[in-house]
């Protein structure tokens, strides 16, 4: 068999590894989060939240652990850039989409925050300590935001469990998860350096196509399912969650695996940063102007997908 499609074969195969063996831990969690009589909204605010960026932590971190530092960045930098000016915006092109200012106005400013925030720390060169507990903070913030909304939600009551199986089926879904998370991401993180080196390009540029768009593919499904159910809170208020956290919690954490400062590649500053801030301010400001998306903001969050990608692959 041909080296590159063995290679893009064991990519597919890690990315559906991360996928399904994140679906099964989130469950699992979930459920043993229940059976432990933690409140409804503490569940809801932190284990749902991370979900969907379970791949991309994973990848990052694997990353960083061995050393492949633009792959750790790129992954994060460029997942939200795939969430927001590709998913988003299939979002917005499938569905209407009205965000009151009351409440969304939070989370848009915590995603520019994380946006800005990460472009202004990294500019330096590096990712120092300083940079990571304010982009740590960030992430707090955002918790402690999504605490108290379900709370004042009324939803503190403890669930009841309603998934069929027992404490042994659920421990080993945790465990059979937790798992396919890790091995996915070394597959998805070694045939991705792989991949780089055969086609004679920076691990960097596979890290924000093939392996971002990889990660991203959990919030892709989110927003296809919110599509056909016209549940346009679903899809907008899963890619914030999931870009807050991308930036804000996945670089401070691959700098403490990598046990240092995380070195920022020119290219990244020059290209892969600046963008990621344009498509935050592309995505925001409008929705939080008119209260709501349109069809044309998401056609020009496309346009700019597709000039990025043009300009990483030149």
């Amino acid at each position: 068999m041909d080296v590159i499609v063995l290679n893009l074969l064991v990519f597919a195969i890690g990315a559906l590894m991360i996928i399904k063996g994140g679906d099964w831990f989130v469950d699992a969690a979930s459920w043993i989060a229940g059976a432990l009589r933690i409140p409804t909204f503490i569940i809801g605010a932190t284990i749902v939240s991370i979900a969907t960026t379970l791949p991309e932590m994973l990848v990052s971190l694997m990353a960083a652990a061995d050393g492949k530092v633009e792959m750790a960045i790129g992954n994060a930098v460029g997942s939200v850039i795939a969430n927001t000016a590709l998913i988003m915006a299939v979002a917005m092109l499938g569905m209407k989409i009205a965000c009151p200012r009351k409440g969304y106005w939070k989370q848009f400013a915590l995603f520019i925050a994380a946006a800005a925030g990460l472009y202004v720390f990294c500019l330096p060169g590096e990712l120092n300590l300083i940079g990571c507990i304010v982009m740590a903070l960030i992430f707090v913030v955002f918790l402690v935001q999504n605490v108290r909304s379900a709370k004042a939600q009324g939803e503190d009551d403890v669930p009841q469990q309603t998934q069929s199986g027992g404490a042994g089926k659920y421990i080993a879904l945790f465990i059979i998860g937790a798992v396919g998370l890790a091995v996915g991401s070394q597959l998805l993180v070694r045939s991705g350096s792989t991949l780089a080196t055969l086609f004679g390009v920076p691990e960097r540029v596979i890290a924000v196509t093939l392996v971002a768009v990889g990660t991203s593919l959990p919030e892709l499904v989110t927003t296809i399912t919110a599509i056909l159910k016209k549940q346009s809170s679903l899809s907008v208020g899963n890619i914030l969650g999931a870009n807050i956290i991308d930036l804000s919690l996945i670089l401070p954490l691959s700098a403490l695996v990598s046990g240092k400062a995380l070195p920022v590649a020119g290219s990244i500053l020059r290209l892969d940063l600046p963008f990621c801030l344009g498509v935050t301010l592309l995505a925001s400001v409008p929705i939080l102007l008119r209260e709501k998306a349109t069809k044309v903001q998401g056609a020009a969050l496309l346009a700019v997908y597709a000039v990025y990608l043009w300009l990483v692959l030149a």
